[in-house]
């Protein structure tokens, strides 16, 4: 973890935006800006899934080489925020993750929580949606999004079978060939929307892919198997020609809005 006093809340990869591909990390760091501290909690606890998604800023940096991609990245903890959940959602500044309480986060004042919004949330999706709409102007058509995550092996004392997941609500058209393409390696073993349902409301995929008709899918990957530069890489290596793939059939450039499972948009 590091933090600054002065702190930038995304972090940009420049790729070839003609491509049509926007990659997207929204748990890639574990950062804090200096007048947040720890938040109160000690070192250890920004070393567990609760602060970031392990492995998924290599991933992502990684992909993003290999594929000539532009990439967003969120830079904050999700301790500070959460990037990945609707400004509505009782989930965006959590006071208790997985057994340990944030002590900065409770309790929270309206002021510090929309001061929290202001300065690092905001921004970040501002980001990303200034990304799209540069990718979509570059290559004249609609962009691909891929959102890159990662999960721990077990939760709550029960193990998680999949080596990655791959989470959607109604637009298949990414998803599907993504499953199947990881799935034709048999030593994988591959969840449709595990170990999390795609369908959240007011997450990123809902805010930039699916209230705007663009291809999307957002892959999780286990992170015992990245936690280490090396996995990081291959796993890139796996993803990047499966991405390329998808990113080449006709549909995916397409605006369809297929809706959602949460209700009107």
């Amino acid at each position: 973890m590091t933090r600054s006093t002065v702190f930038a809340p995304f972090d940009l990869i420049e790729g070839d935006r003609k491509r049509g591909i926007v990659l997207v990390a929204d748990h890639a760091r574990r950062d804090l800006p200096d007048e947040y501290g720890d938040l109160g909690l000690p070192a250890a606890e920004f070393e567990r899934h609760i602060a970031y998604d392990i492995g998924v800023e290599a991933v992502t940096r990684e992909l993003a080489a290999r594929l000539d991609a532009p990439a967003v990245l969120a830079t904050f903890s999700r301790l500070l925020i959460d990037p990945n959940r609707g400004e509505d959602d009782p989930t965006l500044v959590r006071q208790l993750y997985d057994g340990t309480i944030i002590a900065a986060n409770y309790p929270l004042s309206p002021e510090e929580r929309e001061k929290r919004l202001e300065r690092f949330y905001r921004p970040y999706h501002d980001a990303v949606a200034a990304m799209i709409a540069s990718v979509a102007e570059a290559s004249g058509r609609a962009p691909f999004i891929f959102s890159v995550h990662s999960f721990t092996p077990s939760m709550q004392g029960i193990d998680r079978p999949w080596h990655a997941g791959v989470l959607w609500d109604l637009d298949d058209r990414a998803p599907r060939p993504l499953i199947d393409m990881l799935a034709a390696d048999e030593k994988l073993v591959v969840g449709d929307n595990e170990p999390y349902d795609g369908a959240l409301r007011g997450d990123s995929m809902f805010k930039h892919a699916i209230v705007n008709g663009f291809a999307h899918a957002l892959i999780e990957i286990r992170q015992d198997l990245i936690a280490n530069p090396n996995q990081a890489a291959a796993w890139a290596g796996r993803l990047a020609p499966i991405v390329d793939a998808i990113n080449q059939r006709p549909d995916i450039h397409e605006v369809r809005h297929f809706g959602s499972r949460t209700g009107p948009l």
